[in-house]
């Protein structure tokens, strides 16, 4: 008979039958309180767990939200008949010998069920949801939502999880996004002419806004770099989604190493072919630096902003967003060092000083006189020879145009 009634707590029963099987068990006076409280947990957890192994685990998301359920169904019913059969209060004149804290007990076996749960949950999210980490988010936080009225509110547990997920995600996105660049450097070739080289139509120029920032055209010309854009685009589209502000820095720091081993698999191109390059092959690939440094990488730079606002990184760090560069790599880019191993590939920019006394000049930002000598292009003798010929044949050609005025003698 003792064991058809523990049987019965092994079973889908509700509260009624429940306080019947309880009663009968104490009236047998065979277990201690603290004993028959453990029996009636295990009996019920050993029902819980027979329900979760019927889950069926082949597609993460959907063994996810089927526990979810069934934790938020059957759990909070043993919980519930739990603190309608046993009371945790203190007795008013507790016994000599009681030395057990049975409340302690309960409340370990939920702490447990909890642990099961959570373990469960990153298992599944480790083993990849695909763009669903939101919906997931959003049932277990109604979850641990709901288990609140009953004093179990796990929501705290779950933010370090998902954020580690939506990291590990977002890091291993990039990563295929440069092997993937990698494996188009290998057979990329500067043997056709970039069209916005030729072409007369006006790009397209980016929009600062935020919702309305568009690629760089320019990067059509590039198929590494653009196939290398679309794919940090399409890990930023999945980032969004569920995308923690804590995971400002960490973000901007993963991105800031891709662009840094795609910067290193342009210099190995380079050193590769250099030798074999012609001077329209050259011309082109100074054309590709020039487009992965201030195309690609800036607007890089302007999504992560977008992602992580500088205005509400000030505001959690209670400094004013014109301080927010000063704290490191939170929610931008080192474009400086990026680009710092491209600096003699690319064209140096010509720097004009201004000869009116009543402009303001800081010339603090000049460099120093062989850096200008080097960008300034230096006219030869030869060259001024051919200057001269060329204004004296202009001239001679002016005058044998210039019709002559009739004279008072002719005609």
């Amino acid at each position: 008979m003792l064991n058809q009634l523990i049987q019965q707590l092994r079973t889908n029963i509700q509260l009624p039958a429940c306080l019947r099987v309880i009663g009968y068990l104490r009236r047998m006076d065979v277990f201690t309180e603290a004993e028959l409280r453990i029996k009636f947990l295990q009996a019920r957890d050993a029902w819980l767990k027979s329900i979760l192994s019927s889950l069926a685990d082949e597609d993460p998301y959907f063994h996810i939200t089927k526990t979810i359920e069934t934790y938020r169904v059957h759990l909070f019913d043993i919980i519930t008949q739990y603190r309608a059969i046993f009371s945790d209060e203190d007795p008013l004149l507790p016994s000599a010998d009681q030395t057990i804290n049975e409340g302690a007990i309960f409340h370990g076996w939920v702490v447990q069920k909890v642990l099961e749960f959570l373990h469960i949950l990153e298992t599944n999210l480790h083993k990849g949801v695909g763009g669903r980490l939101d919906s997931l988010l959003g049932q277990c936080m109604y979850f641990g939502l709901s288990f609140s009225r009953v004093g179990v509110d796990f929501r705290g547990q779950l933010a370090p999880m998902f954020q580690r997920v939506a990291m590990d995600t977002f890091a291993k996105a990039v990563q295929d996004s440069v092997d993937k660049f990698q494996e188009e450097m290998n057979l990329y070739t500067l043997i056709s002419a970039p069209a916005v080289l030729s072409s007369s139509v006006p790009m397209t120029l980016p929009s600062n806004q935020p919702g309305t920032l568009q690629p760089p055209m320019a990067l059509l010309d590039f198929a590494p770099l653009a196939c290398f854009l679309n794919d940090i685009l399409v890990a930023f589209n999945d980032l969004r989604l569920c995308c923690p502000i804590a995971l400002a820095q960490d973000v901007a720091l993963c991105l800031e190493a891709a662009l840094l081993k795609v910067t290193k698999i342009i210099l190995a191109f380079h050193r590769a072919e250099e030798t074999a390059f012609s001077g329209r092959e050259r011309e082109l690939f100074v054309h590709f630096c020039v487009a992965f440094a201030e195309d690609l990488v800036p607007y890089l730079n302007r999504c992560l902003q977008v992602l992580f606002p500088p205005a509400q990184i000030a505001q959690i760090l209670g400094i004013p967003p014109t301080q927010v560069h000063k704290y490191g790599s939170l929610g931008c880019l080192d474009v400086a060092s990026i680009l710092e191993a491209l600096a003699f590939i690319l064209p140096k920019k010509e720097i004009v000083l201004a000869t009116d006394p009543g402009l303001n000049v800081d010339f603090k930002d000049v460099p120093p006189p062989g850096q200008l000598i080097e960008s300034t292009s230096v006219q030869t003798s030869n060259e001024k020879v051919q200057e001269g010929e060329r204004m004296q044949m202009e001239l001679t050609a002016d005058v044998q145009s210039t019709p002559q005025e009739p004279t008072e003698g002719s005609g």
